[in-house]
């Protein structure tokens, strides 16, 4: 097992307890399948460390549903196939049965898959959705380095793209970004803005954007 996976299984039996390890190792199953290249375990377990700092570094209301979050971070992305575009909605649907499963009473459930939903469009409606998404698109504000690995990682899950139409369709992702007033809903995120639009804007650049 890797440090993600090890890491990804301490939040898991932090949430679920002891039991349930079947509903964790099929999740984990599915982060390794072989066309994925940053919607890995180690792109979950980076999700989760951003949740904690976001929640260690805002002052946040009293009424955060941290469990939730963690538990929609954990699955947000169990269902990727890059062909298709229901992704989240599949995610979303496992999430909340896995936490109907652990004994949630269904207005937990109902935001579990509403948090994962909230990771389609990165257009959050409330704190908890900005928590995670904020979580979700910190890539956005990394180093470039780590930045630039991050768009070589989605690249080859798009192998099956060529290039004209990946030029395309990522310029296309990329523009609504920079058209965004504001990325970032937390303080913490707010402090990565500056470098995240400067990413995006030297991938659309090179992109010919």
């Amino acid at each position: 097992m890797t440090a993600p996976e090890v890491e990804l299984r301490a939040v898991w039996t932090h949430l679920a307890g002891p039991s349930h390890v079947d509903a964790l190792d099929h999740l984990l199953s599915r982060l390794r399948e072989p066309h994925r290249h940053y919607h890995t375990a180690t792109h979950v377990m980076w999700v989760l460390r951003h949740v904690t700092a976001i929640t260690e570094a805002d002052t946040l209301p009293p009424g955060l549903h941290l469990p939730e979050i963690r538990l929609a971070a954990l699955f947000h992305d169990a269902v990727y196939d890059p062909r298709s575009a229901d992704n989240e909605v599949h995610s979303a649907d496992l999430a909340m049965r896995r936490a109907g499963e652990l004994g949630w009473a269904s207005p937990r459930c109902t935001l579990v898959r509403r948090l994962v939903m909230a990771t389609a469009g990165h257009h959050p409606s409330g704190i908890d959705e900005v928590v995670l998404v904020d979580a979700d698109l910190a890539i956005l504000g990394a180093q470039p380095n780590d930045y630039s690995a991050y768009v070589l990682g989605v690249r080859a899950e798009y192998a099956h793209v060529d290039d004209e139409q990946w030029r395309a369709g990522r310029s296309q992702v990329l523009q609504r970004f920079l058209d965004t007033p504001q990325l970032f809903g937390t303080r913490w995120g707010s402090a990565r803005e500056v470098k995240a639009r400067a990413n995006i804007a030297a991938e659309l650049a090179s992109l010919g954007g």
